[in-house]
């Protein structure tokens, strides 16, 4: 059942939406007041309550991050807040909408973020690209400090708050969590080995929290819902799945873009009833959540017999019915991800498709882990004597068995990230793959689809 909502995207489309006066106007600020007046505990609790799953890609429950940082502080141990904006994954872009169009509901929230974790510093950490979106933010927290809920004492309380935008240099690695550590550190953007976990030792080898930009967001209206009615908003609940989300459609689609809907939303009504329908003939295949995330095809059903299973509900369904969660996507065998689908129709090379994704994966990886290093460079090489009519049946598969040496052999996900999808066009397509192998790329359409 399709549910809209506006209570992230309220100031989408309203005149000067991004001013401390319009956002004041819904009651903007109230919930950073109130938090700083409650208890950590009670904060926390209230956050765990509204079972908001990370909205970057892993899932993770906010409150219980929030819960793992150590308690009290101490003096000599600050903790710190940051917020991943990087948004680098292909076929996202919904955090930079809120970057554009509602920043303060960031600043807000980072404000509730840091008194939830003991933190008196927040630093956001923006893709270089988004020039729009980091003059945005610097604009509200300038408007939010002279108004006094930022700097020494906010809305009069002694708890100091200050928050900080930090530019990235265009690296997609710096997505990851400690990458982002050390890139926001002066260091090479590259991944940390854990443990340490950043809880413990993060910026700065301080403990710190991080955050995804539309989960931060979205604190300020669970608080002011109610953890626990924020929650069940979501057709999830039951899999500690809650609240409302942003969703991104793009590619083949008659209507790209951004749309605000309960958690639980499906493929079907993301695609045919937000996005319009599919655009140029019929759907080969979606990648759901960001180019990290494996391919479903539009004909394949769900099969989970065991009660169990986060998917028994819709056993015998099609896979674009099944609602858009953390645990029911990972059991399909993909992820949600940023939750931001790419849509694939029939005349898209399929080849060409997954060529274009593993040379942007070898661009992008850091260097560090050599499973990752030379997998992605092989997997492209492979792929791109493909699309020249130059590659065999035995390199065809041998792509399956570089992609599977990838797994679990890096020290970040960027390896897996780059593996699984490689993983799902193999064998989704597998047919596909070999008939383009056969004929030497003439039995590819020539479009480029990604």
């Amino acid at each position: 059942m399709l549910r809209q909502t506006t209570y992230l995207t309220k100031r989408y489309g309203v005149p000067e939406g991004w001013t401390l006066p319009v956002y004041e106007r819904d009651g903007g600020y109230q919930q950073a007041k109130r938090a700083l007046s409650m208890t950590r505990e009670a904060l926390v609790d209230e956050m765990k309550l509204a079972n908001i799953r990370g909205r970057g890609g892993a899932g993770f429950p906010m409150g219980v991050k929030w819960s793992f940082m150590p308690w009290p502080p101490k003096p000599e141990k600050p903790h710190y807040l940051v917020i991943n904006a990087d948004e680098g994954e292909p076929g996202t872009f919904k955090d930079r909408t809120i970057m554009e169009l509602d920043p303060h509901a960031v600043v807000e929230g980072c404000i509730i973020g840091c008194f939830g974790i003991g933190a008196h510093a927040a630093y956001i950490y923006v893709r270089d690209e988004l020039h729009l979106s980091k003059a945005r933010l610097w604009g509200a927290i300038k408007e939010a400090r002279e108004k006094g809920y930022l700097g020494a004492k906010p809305f009069g309380i002694d708890y100091p708050v200050e928050v900080y935008v930090h530019t990235g240099a265009g690296a997609y690695i710096c997505g990851e969590e400690t990458s982002l550590l050390n890139s926001l550190e002066g260091k090479r953007g590259e991944p940390r080995l854990k443990p340490p976990f950043p809880a413990n030792a993060g910026a700065f080898g301080m403990p710190t929290t991080v955050n995804n930009l539309e989960t931060i967001a979205a604190v300020p209206v669970a608080l002011a819902m109610g953890g626990d009615a924020f929650s069940k908003l979501s057709d999830l609940h039951d899999q500690k799945d809650g609240g409302c989300r942003l969703y991104g459609v793009s590619g083949h689609v008659n209507k790209p873009g951004i749309y605000e809907a309960c958690v639980g939303l499906t493929l079907r009504e993301l695609i045919y009833d937000l996005g319009g329908g599919v655009k140029g003939g019929e759907m080969l295949g979606v990648i759901p959540g960001g180019s990290s995330c494996p391919i479903l095809r539009p004909d394949e059903v769900v099969n989970a017999p065991d009660a169990k299973s986060p998917l028994h509900r819709w056993h015998g369904k099609n896979v674009l019915d099944v609602p858009m969660g953390v645990e029911t996507y990972r059991a399909l065998g993909t992820m949600l991800g940023t939750c931001c689908a790419i849509v694939l129709n029939k005349n898209t090379d399929i080849v060409l498709a997954m060529h274009n994704l593993m040379r942007f994966y070898r661009h992008e990886s850091c260097g560090q882990c050599t499973p990752c290093r030379e997998g992605s460079a092989w997997l492209f090489r492979i792929l791109d004597r493909m699309t020249h009519g130059e590659a065999t049946m035995e390199e065809l598969d041998r792509l399956h068995e570089i992609a599977d040496n990838i797994m679990g052999n890096t020290i970040c996900a960027f390896g897996e990230g780059t593996a699984m999808p490689a993983l799902g066009f193999l064998r989704k397509y597998r047919k596909e793959f070999e008939e383009y192998v056969r004929t030497k790329g003439k039995s590819g359409t020539g479009r480029l689809a990604l």
